[in-house]
């Protein structure tokens, strides 16, 4: 078993009892959406422990083969043309391990949240989808379904009761919004219930998806 991601750490309360591991994108790190908490709003909710991790460093291909943090490689521009299927799982059971170690912290399943921006979004997918009990949410934020061939014969009976928070910007340069529609479209039609946004941003997030990110988690953590 190889050894746990780093992460940072922060908790709303004591003795949490809700877990949010939220998945940062290509090249950034665990410290990206940390500071996105305090503008949640979570006042009244039972005590949330956020954990942001680490992806490891990689080579990325379409970067040049610059060795930066990455949860997979992007070996083309034309993200569903060739996907790293190995990369994705070996992140896959990286982030299983943390799901797992809040479970041993006393936080079951059903109350933890898988969250991601892009290749997090992605991971969040991969993860949340394949999941043997329900989570208690997916929130997916300009991302899409990685290796959906493979995801739409892995995918579990258990996960479809996971709710999914789906969002992406109109103007996106670096996931075409079609990538997401299609992605939100196949999911639907898996059976998967899907909360879909999207906004009149690039690849990144504006204040209208803050207070929709903060409305869904009230709802499902209330």
């Amino acid at each position: 078993m190889s050894s746990l991601l780093q992460t940072i750490e922060k908790e709303t309360g004591a003795n949490p009892t809700v877990a949010v591991i939220w998945m940062h994108g290509l090249g950034a790190d665990a410290n990206d959406f940390v500071p996105l908490i305090p503008e949640l709003d979570l006042a009244g909710l039972p005590p949330i422990r956020f954990i942001f991790p680490n992806a490891d460093t990689m080579p990325v291909t379409v970067n040049g083969g610059y060795v930066m943090r990455a949860w997979y490689d992007i070996v083309a521009t034309d993200l569903g043309r060739q996907e790293d299927e190995a990369g994705l799982r070996a992140s896959q059971q990286k982030i299983e391990a943390l799901i797992a170690r809040e479970n041993a912290r006393g936080i079951p399943n059903e109350r933890i949240i898988l969250a991601g921006f892009s290749q997090g979004c992605a991971m969040t997918l991969q993860t949340g989808l394949r999941q043997q009990q329900p989570l208690a949410g997916m929130l997916c934020l300009s991302g899409y379904v990685p290796i959906a061939a493979q995801a739409a014969s892995e995918h579990t009976a258990a996960s479809k009761q996971t709710p999914i928070f789906l969002v992406h910007g109109r103007m996106d340069p670096v996931i075409p919004l079609a990538r997401a529609t299609a992605s939100r479209d196949l999911l639907q039609q898996w059976g998967y219930q899907v909360e879909w946004h999207d906004y009149a941003m690039p690849h990144s997030v504006c204040p209208e998806e803050v207070q929709h990110i903060s409305a869904w988690l009230r709802r499902l953590l209330a």
